[in-house]
């Protein structure tokens, strides 16, 4: 049996993600925490934009994604629309 382990290749730029060598607890924060961090780490990725793509072309509504909060992509929809 071969389990093919590579991700989909739309979704191979999470490999260079720099989140996914941080870990997800600074990107899925419990409700009330900072998202400082994330958004720091965010800020230095360099396929930060491909993130943000994703996460609005798949209505994602948790978590940091792309540098912005939940709330921040929300806005950013309602101002593109």
């Amino acid at each position: 049996m071969h389990i093919d382990m590579n991700p989909a290749p739309h979704l191979a730029w999470q490999e260079e993600a720099l989140c996914a060598q941080t870990g997800a607890d600074f990107f899925f924060p419990e409700p009330g925490s900072s998202v400082r961090e994330a958004k720091r780490i965010c800020g230095l990725c360099p396929i930060r934009a491909a993130c943000l793509a994703y996460a609005l072309d798949h209505d994602e509504r948790f978590g940091v994604w792309g540098g912005l909060s939940e709330k921040e992509r929300l806005e950013l929809r309602r101002t593109c629309n």
